[in-house]
């Protein structure tokens, strides 16, 4: 069975050792028997950064997951989502010490979070739990701040939340967008053209083309109005 435009989509890359059991857990559970969630094993951080480029700029709920020197990898794609104003959610367990690092308590990614991380003016809405319980809270208000505000979202944690186990209560289950609800809600995205809907063509430039298929320039106002809800203007 195809999956449909609004499915929630987990990539993972291949750097060892795993910073956490997402896609263990999620292999496990097979959610794309019960829910039509995909799950990628991607083959790197570059591939794994890039699908989750293509899954937001179609209004999908899409995340990734890494740690430090993955998420550096990923860093391109990071500020191409940004440039492009296209929301995602990123999960990074920090590791510590430079280079490959450890798994160990670390706090060594929050200059490279907090300033953005690649290249470019922008930032990441960076959130940073304390406890497993917040782990879980953050991945839903990640997931709305990256839409509200449409911009990538990374929860920050360190070796220790990503290893620990403990005893919390899970959001209760949201029932999946259907592809109108999501053309409706995001109409920035590239849901193809239905019902005569013009091309709507999303660059990392600042450029799109909308319904009527002009080109549009959102500088200054739009991007401007953006920024200065973010608080970054």
């Amino acid at each position: 069975m195809q999956p449909s435009v609004a499915v929630p989509t987990v990539t993972s890359d291949t750097l060892l050792p795993r910073q956490s059991e997402v896609l263990e857990t999620l292999a496990e559970l097979k959610p794309w028997e019960t829910t039509g969630m995909v799950v990628l094993q991607a083959e790197s951080e570059v591939a794994a950064i890039n699908m989750v480029y293509g899954g937001a700029g179609s209004g999908k709920m899409v995340m990734t997951s890494s740690s430090s020197p993955g998420v550096s990898l990923k860093q391109e794609g990071i500020s191409y989502l940004a440039g492009a104003e296209l929301p995602c959610l990123i999960v990074n367990v920090m590791r510590g010490g430079p280079g490959l690092g450890t798994i160990q308590p670390s706090q060594a990614d929050y200059f490279q979070t907090v300033k953005g991380g690649g290249h470019g003016d922008y930032r990441l809405i960076a959130l940073a739990p304390a406890s497993v319980q917040e782990m879980a809270d953050f991945v839903s208000l990640g997931f709305e701040l990256a839409f509200k505000y449409r911009n990538p979202a990374i929860i920050l944690a360190d070796g220790v939340i990503g290893q620990m186990m403990e005893k919390v209560v899970l959001p209760a289950q949201k029932p999946r967008r259907t592809d109108a609800e999501v053309i409706e809600q995001c109409p920035w995205a590239t849901t193809g053209r239905t019902n005569g809907r013009k091309p709507n063509v999303i660059t990392s430039s600042g450029t799109e083309t909308g319904r009527d298929g002009e080109e549009q320039h959102p500088l200054p106002g739009q991007i401007q109005r953006n920024r200065r809800e973010r608080g970054t203007l």
